[in-house]
């Protein structure tokens, strides 16, 4: 769901942006991947190329945190293209499912405001499962929901323990470049790699 269906980092990345904007700094292609997973105090430097005084992070961190409430005052954005490629796979009868590591709140609050919840058949969420990925538990009981073999299922994941848990599972994995580097979805065993959904076409 997050990175695959919902775009859950475009407002941290937009959050950025303004913030360096104020600084009179231009943030570089894929700049926003420095961030992930640290807290936003110790990304700044790594940003700003340069060390600063950590009160001064701190207060950066927080102005960045600032620009992120305002932005997600807006509501979820989809990834681009995807709300139009499930339209299409919804169209020709393949039976959808999501199978996320978040709550099932989560995915009911992000994905109904786009539209998109009532598309998919069976959602698994971390409330159904005793492993999370790569453990490929989601993923077998997501395709048993829906009544299908796993090697029937091809899984969009942004994320490299998404992919080995698809590949854990016997499914096909496509890479969506959201989070990681192309070249890291693939050396987990994506078969391809897209950047958003947007002119994908169906079959692939």
């Amino acid at each position: 769901m997050d990175g695959v269906l919902v775009d859950s980092g475009a407002h941290h990345r937009e959050a950025w942006i303004r913030m360096l904007g104020e600084l009179g700094v231009t943030a570089p292609p894929g700049f926003w991947r420095q961030t992930i997973g640290r807290p936003s105090a110790e990304a700044v430097p790594l940003l700003l190329g340069e060390s600063i005084a950590p009160a001064e992070a701190r207060r950066l961190a927080r102005r960045k945190q600032e620009h992120y409430l305002t932005l997600t005052a807006r509501g979820p954005q989809a990834v681009p293209g995807v709300a139009a490629f499930v339209e299409t796979l919804h169209a020709r009868e393949i039976p959808l499912a999501v199978a996320t590591s978040a709550r099932r709140s989560d995915a009911i609050e992000l994905l109904g405001p786009l539209g998109l919840l009532e598309r998919f058949r069976v959602i698994v969420t971390v409330e159904d499962v005793a492993r999370g990925k790569p453990d490929p538990e989601v993923y077998l009981l997501a395709a048993r929901g829906l009544g299908v073999p796993a090697d029937a299922c091809l899984v969009f994941e942004d994320a490299v323990v998404g992919v080995q848990a698809a590949l854990r599972a016997g499914m096909r994995a496509v890479g969506v470049a959201t989070a990681y580097e192309p070249a890291d979805l693939l050396a987990a065993g994506a078969e391809r790699v897209i950047g958003t959904f947007e002119d994908l076409t169906w079959p692939l």
